[in-house]
This record gives C-alpha cells, structure tokens and sequence, in this order.
C-alpha cells in the first residue's frame, strides 16, 4: 500500500455520440448563435455549451465529438443536451445518440519526488529521453494507460476508456513505484 494518497483529477473526457443520420450544419449554425461553423477551415460546426463547459464538433454525417467534460456521465450528459437543443431549435433528429467514451486525461500528484533515470531502467515499456522530453513516458498494459511521470511526483494519465481505469493504473503504478523504491519522500 503506497505510503501517500494519489491525488487524481479527471481533467477532459473526450466522448463521441452518432445520430446515424445527416445534418445540414449551415442551418444549425444559423439558428444557433454560440456555434462555429467556417468549412473551408474545418469540415465540424462548433457547439459549445455553458453547463458543463464543454465543446461538441458535429459533423453532417450525424457525428459527434464533445470535449471539455470532467466525468464520463457529463460527457454523455453535454451529448444528449445537444442533441435536445438542436431538436428545441427545429432540427430534425430522428435517433437518439449513441455515446461512447474515447479518451480521458486525468492529472495526478504521488506526493513525493521520482527517480526518472532509475524508473526507466527498472520499469518495463518506459522511454527516458531528457534531452526531449523532461518525462519519462510509460505504457502501462493492465489496465490499458499512458503515463507521463515527472520527476516533482506529478504524472498526466491518458489512454483509458473508464475513470475506474484510471485509479486501477494509477495505484497500481504508484504501488510500483514504492516497491522499487523509486519514491522520495
């Protein structure tokens, strides 16, 4: 058990939500004021939301991807807010969207300082180049993440699926890491 509580803090979930239908992204940006739409710069209109604070590019193949939440159900939530608020404005949506999560990055403090030239020679599947980066970038299997250690105990976690992903590979790395006795408190 590590001698400090991680400190974990989901910081952006990355969700995607498919209407199976199309959608004329001119008429949305021309009844919707808060939005963004310039094709000949990107192919996505811009819908971004107050509460939760997040952005959603829609496409007009029905397609969405909502950045900006900080829980999994919030992304599902900004989603299906969307969506009703296109249908208030009269959009037509035939279907309901089917959200899924792609990505969530989540910040974390061990509370102690690394060894990053000795986490890269014991840790397997780590990548120390100093000269490039100031971290060392490990890829953890089970449960599938990201990490980017620092040496001040910080790490940036990316690359799950699911925040019960996160915690698994987060205590199971710094759990790791005190066993090796990589961590200076």
């Amino acid at each position: 058990m590590p001698k400090t509580k991680a400190v974990i803090s989901v910081e952006n979930v990355v969700a995607t939500g498919n209407l199976s239908q199309s959608l004329d992204l001119i008429q949305i940006q021309k009844t919707f004021k808060h939005t963004e739409y310039n094709p000949e710069r990107f192919p996505g209109l811009v819908y971004r939301l107050k509460i939760p604070k997040t952005s959603t590019l829609i496409f007009r193949t029905g397609k969405m991807v909502c950045t900006g939440s900080r829980s999994e159900e919030q992304s599902e939530v900004a989603i299906n807010l969307v969506v009703k608020q296109l249908k208030a404005g009269g959009i037509k949506i035939k279907n309901k969207p089917v959200c899924q999560v792609q990505n969530i990055v989540a910040s974390v403090d061990l509370g102690g300082q690394i060894d990053l030239e000795e986490v890269a020679r014991q840790l397997p599947r780590c990548m120390y180049e100093p000269e490039q980066f100031p971290g060392v970038i490990l890829r953890a299997s089970e449960p599938k993440a990201v990490f980017l250690i620092f040496s001040s105990g910080k790490l940036v976690c990316t690359g799950s699926k699911r925040e019960k992903d996160i915690y698994t590979a987060v205590k199971k790395l710094h759990t790791g890491l005190e066993d090796k006795d990589l961590m200076i408190y």
